[in-house]
């Protein structure tokens, strides 16, 4: 990889400059995603010293919701981009392989990821190169032999609704929405904005490629497990040597959009299924198939509308879960059913209970608000000096401090080796009109 060090950068500025350009182009909907994408950005520059990828998965219910902007915004400070909407397989496979990390982006990718089976290559791309040492291997007719193609990429994602559940159990996900009646935003035009991202995501490159030995031995406290401590590490890794806020703030993103994707994602209609089984069954300790299929049946907003007794053993059988003859009381009588014990582990294991003393925030925290009102396309000469030495002394996106600030004071997150809490200043957010 081509890159000039500079271990003189200010880690934690430059993000900070990253951060506002975010925030001058796209409306999001909370601050952790905007530090979300943020350390996504920066993750792409350093790509050589990571076990895994992450993916960025960028969806939302309606059009018009911004996700394609906020793509292209990404597009542009990325490292080495590739955006692709209908790239055949193989030229991706090839890109990939070249021997320079990739960072891939692609958008309507509710349109390729249509129904279950749909570009089968790509998506096994997507999920093996999440991992760094899972290359495919594919025949080459040309040169009668066998060859080895790599698929360890940065890949980010955008389009209408859920990505397939493989894809975004390795992603963090940002859910956009559409703006409301006064949130304003810059206009983003290729010829003027896009050098201003390209340029700060030159220094990203500058600032990493002097740590990333660093960062490839870098182990930092995760407040998330497994899966999705996979995917944040990356995130988190940049946010410990940039310092200053970002650390806590990093954390904090990960709790809060990791907790957001299991709550509303529902994961799979298997993983729901066993969910409300447990709300199906209460306390009861066994019920007939019939009695549970009908109180299953009973949430119009659920999909077991078409759910028989088949379909219901078909599901739980991956389980390890299936039904028995139970002697019920009068007047039912014996009849197949399911015990309520049978689900236990299956339940500790897929869809726990949040137990009763699961730490919050303290507060509601801040209304996030967005950007101030863009400056009109005629004064785009003075977007050099939004991003030079000219910064207020206000900060016009609120809430984005873990400590020292209304709302999120004193928030339980693991910090690394060597942050104690102390209080943090506020990120600085480049402002033109300075």
């Amino acid at each position: 990889m081509t890159r000039k060090p500079n271990a003189d950068i200010d880690g934690a500025d430059l993000l900070d400059r990253v951060h506002a350009a975010i925030l001058r182009y796209v409306i999001l909907p909370n601050p952790e995603t905007a530090i979300a994408v943020t350390l996504w950005i920066a993750a792409t520059h350093a790509q050589d010293a990571w076990q895994y990828a992450p993916r960025l998965v960028i969806r939302a219910p309606e059009k018009r919701c911004g996700k394609s902007r906020l793509l292209d915004v990404t597009e542009s400070a990325s490292f080495n981009p590739m955006m692709t909407v209908n790239t055949s397989t193989a030229a991706v496979y090839r890109t990939i392989g070249m021997g320079t990390p990739v960072t891939l982006l692609i958008d309507e990718a509710d349109a390729i990821f249509t129904r279950p089976g749909d570009n089968d290559d790509l998506r096994g791309i997507l999920n093996a190169g999440h991992q760094r040492g899972k290359p495919v291997t594919r025949y080459d007719t040309n040169t009668q032999s066998i060859e080895k193609l790599e698929t360890f990429c940065m890949a980010a994602l955008a389009g209408i609704g859920m990505m397939p559940d493989t894809i975004e159990d390795r992603a963090v996900i940002i859910r956009m929405r559409r703006r409301a009646k006064g949130e304003k935003v810059a206009p983003w035009r290729i010829k003027r904005d896009r050098p201003i991202l390209m340029k700060l995501g030159t220094e990203l490159t500058e600032w990493l490629a002097a740590h990333l030995v660093e960062l490839e031995n870098a182990e930092p406290d995760l407040p998330v497990e497994d899966r999705a401590a996979d995917t944040w590490e990356p995130l988190v890794a940049v946010a410990d040597l940039a310092g200053r806020d970002w650390p806590v703030l990093a954390r904090k993103a990960a709790l809060i959009l990791t907790g957001e994707a299991e709550s509303i994602a529902l994961a799979s209609d298997r993983s729901r299924l066993l969910a409300d089984c447990r709300t199906a069954l209460g306390d009861a300790d066994a019920l007939p198939t019939t009695a549970l299929i009908d109180r299953l049946r009973a949430d119009q907003e659920a999909p077991w509308a078409d759910l028989t007794p088949i379909k219901l053993a078909i599901a739980l059988r991956e389980y390890d879960i299936s039904s028995t003859t139970i002697r019920f009381p009068a007047p039912i009588g014996q009849a197949k059913g399911y015990r309520r014990a049978d689900f236990h582990d299956a339940w500790s294991r897929y869809c726990p209970a949040p137990p009763d003393d699961v730490p919050v925030p303290d507060g509601p925290g801040e209304p996030y608000q967005p950007y101030q009102p863009y400056q009109s396309s005629s004064e785009a000469v003075r977007l050099e000096t939004w991003y030079g030495s000219s910064r207020t002394s206000q900060d016009p996106v609120p809430g984005l401090t873990c400590t020292g600030t209304d709302g999120t004071a004193g928030t339980a997150t693991p910090l690394p080796r060597g942050h104690g809490h102390t209080t943090h200043g506020h990120l600085r957010v480049i402002d033109g009109g300075a």
